[in-house]
Order: structure tokens, then C-alpha cells, then sequence
């Protein structure tokens, strides 16, 4: 049967997936209590629909940054596509092009940002960790600049790497290496070993880190020298000032859950503010994103657009988050389940499918415009609409 909604990918992304390379997209961290609360969040948020309204003229479409969106979504930055799908990430960068919604390329990506800007096209965003060699992230982002990318997106909230037990548990890695643990499990998945690994196998090779310069890449099958992902645990405000001096275009910094944290990113410069707890893969004891989002968006105050992530499954989803005041959604894992079905088209599907239950929920509960959004449209805060 057809998938007809964003959990039906996911079922069929389980079934066509090893267990630990499923589990390190689809799970959180720990207990997994940040993970449970995002869904929580969204799904305590209830419409007050509005009746008797000509919502025949129905449009989610926005300007943001400069740019029209036909809908208020981007695609996150994740940086096991390459994985889902032979060329996962160009796969999921056309995807959001003929979508018209910017695709964020991460700096584990297992594609070159370069390589994505010249098959891909359409409006790319670039997710940067910094590294401890602050060097060697300026020229990075000089690489992304070069390629003609319109926004970096600066992470923020991985200070120190997070405790994903079942990653250790299945034995599963990026860069990915097989073990007696999960041989057994690649083994078990024969279409995913000859459509993804024996592709790369014949063709380019092992996938590495291609963001990475030559002296950090690492290997697919070999482990890591030090941590898979270098990151910096002395990244301050400072920083992030430094990189608004390097980058001329539009700067977002991803995983703010504090008011505070919201107005010092825009004191240094910041263009945008990204509300995430990183899909609850990070602080499991974490405030949910639709939780932290009203307090931030108040702060803010309507200086810089407020985005928002963490478990946006279904079009209602999207709409609670412009409810409450959030310009945008990004979403990550429900696009990795289209790539890792269908490649390009399930991608492409997953957008489709988002978009047309957004609009949908705009018009049953008789706000046929983004602007006519607000928290007026929530049952919770009790106001009069």
C-alpha cells in the first residue's frame, strides 16, 4: 500500500534498514524523555477552528529571509542521508528544490557541500560545528560561502557529545564500521547493503566526511581518530560574533531553548533563531522546543524570525508551531524516512504530503492565510479570536 502520512514511511524505513542505523536516526538519548515530551508538546496544543469562512483561496506560502517560501519548512541538517540512500543528500537536497524549501547541508554530510550546490541547486543552507581548530572552521565556511550557500546555520547546543546507549549497544558508528554485533544485522537487510554500501563500493568508494579537510576525514569502515565528530567544548558568544564578521549572508543560530540565549544571539548578529533541543538527542532532561518557543518568541519581539524543530510529524504540527508564533518549522527525521524508501521521490513525497496537511488544517479550522495565525487559533490560551 502507499504511504499516506509521514509515520507510514517510518514503518517502511524499519523494515528496509539495519536495527542500529534506523535506531541512531529514529531514537533519542538516555531514557529518551526529551524525545517523548517534543511529541507531548505539540500534541497538548488543541485548535479552536473558526466555521462558516471562505477558506476556498487557502495558501501557506511566506517571505522569509528575503525569499518565498510556498510553505513554511526547511529541511534540517542531518547527516545520515548519505546513509538512507546512495547519494542520500543530493537526493534530498533535489527533493526540497522542486519543493522550493531551502535544504540544510551538515557539516557531517557524507556529500561536499560542493557537490550538493552544483547537482542539486535550489536554496541551500549550511549547518556548521565548530571544530577545536577555529581555523579550519572559518575556511569551512568560506567553502560554503564560495559555493554559493544563502544561510549558515550555527549549532549551538553540543557542547559535549550526548550518552546514546543503544548506539553502543548495536555496535552502530558514523563513520559506520562493521562489528560481530551488527554484521549480522547488515546482513539482514541484503537491499540496503547492495543499493547503499555495494553502490558506493563500486563507484566513489567508502564514504568519508567530505566537509572534513583531508587531515580529519575518516574512513566509513575505519574508526575514527579521536571522536567521529570534532567539535569544539569552548565555543562562546565570542565566537559566534566572529563568525557574523565572516559570513556576509543570512547567520541562524540552531538550539536556543532560552529568552535569554535568544537576545544575546541577536545582540551578536544574529538573522534568525532556531528552537531546538536537537530532536531530543542531546540534554534528555531538556524543555520540549514547542514549550520554549511562546518565551522566545515574546523576547524576541518580532526582530529576527523565530524557527522551530523537534518531532514535527504531520501538518498539524506545522500549523500549532506558526500558532505560536514561530515563522517557520525545519524537519529532519520525517524526510530521512522518505529518502531511505524512495530516494529523491520519497523525499519529494514526505514534502508533498506535509504541505497538503498544512493546508488542509488551515482551512478546517477556518484560517485560510499564514497571517491569520496565532495563539488566538489554540484552545488553551482561552482568548477570543
Amino acid at each position: 500500500m502507499r504511504p499516506l502520512n509521514v509515520a507510514d514511511y517510518r514503518a517502511l524505513a524499519h523494515r528496509r534498514l539495519p536495527r542500529g542505523l534506523f535506531e541512531f536516526v529514529d531514537r533519542g538519548t538516555e531514557d529518551e524523555c526529551a524525545l517523548a515530551n517534543n511529541r507531548r508538546a505539540w500534541d497538548a496544543l488543541r485548535f479552536v477552528p473558526r466555521t462558516l469562512v471562505d477558506v476556498s483561496g487557502r495558501s501557506a506560502a511566506t517571505t522569509l529571509f528575503g525569499t518565498h517560501w510556498p510553505f513554511p519548512l526547511a529541511v534540517a541538517p542531518t547527516g545520515a542521508a548519505g546513509l538512507m540512500w546512495h547519494d542520500g543528500e543530493v537526493a534530498l537536497a533535489r527533493a526540497a528544490a522542486q519543493a522550493g524549501v531551502p535544504f540544510t547541508v551538515a557539516t557531517g554530510s557524507l556529500t561536499s557541500l560542493e557537490r550538493v550546490a552544483q547537482e542539486a541547486g535550489g536554496t541551500l543552507w549550511f549547518q556548521l560545528y565548530m571544530w577545536p581548530e577555529r581555523e579550519a572552521s572559518l575556511a569551512l565556511v568560506a567553502r560554503a560561502e564560495a559555493a554559493g550557500y544563502q544561510a549558515l546555520v550555527v549549532t549551538v547546543d553540543t557542547a559535549v557529545p550526548s550518552n546514546r546507549e543503544y548506539n553502543q549497544r548495536s555496535g552502530f558508528t558514523i563513520p559506520f564500521r562493521f562489528t560481530a554485533r551488527n554484521a549480522l544485522d547488515v546482513m539482514a537487510h541484503p537491499r540496503w547493503l547492495t543499493g547503499v554500501i555495494g553502490r558506493y563500493m563500486a563507484t566513489t568508494g567508502l564514504p568519508k566526511y567530505e566537509n572534513y579537510p583531508p587531515s580529519m576525514q575518516s574512513r566509513f569502515t575505519r574508526a575514527p581518530v579521536g571522536r567521529a565528530m570534532k567539535k569544539t567544548d569552548a565555543l562562546t558568544w565570542d565566537d559566534l560574533r566572529a563568525l557574523r564578521d565572516a559570513w556576509p549572508r543570512t547567520l541562524l543560530v540552531k538550539g536556543v531553548l532560552s529568552a535569554h540565549d535568544a537576545q544575546a544571539a541577536i545582540a551578536c548578529g544574529a538573522d534568525g533563531i532556531i528552537v531546538s533541543n536537537h530532536g531530543g538527542r542531546m540534554l534528555d532532561a531538556s524543555i520540549a522546543p514547542a514549550d520554549a518557543l511562546p518565551g522566545i518568541v515574546q523576547a524576541v519581539a518580532g526582530r529576527v524570525p523565530v524557527l522551530v524543530d523537534g518531532h514535527i510529524q504531520r501538518g498539524s504540527d506545522v500549523v500549532r508551531a506558526l500558532c505560536l508564533g514561530a515563522s517557520a518549522v525545519l524537519v529532519g527525521r520525517a524526510t530521512l524516512w522518505g529518502v531511505a524508501v524512495a530516494g529523491e521521490a520519497g523525499a519529494a513525497e514526505v514534502l508533498r504530503l506535509l504541505h497538503e496537511e498544512t493546508v488542509r488544517v488551515m482551512g478546517l479550522i477556518g484560517r485560510p492565510r499564514i497571517e491569520q495565525l496565532g495563539t488566538h487559533c489554540l484552545g488553551a490560551t482561552m482568548e477570543v479570536a
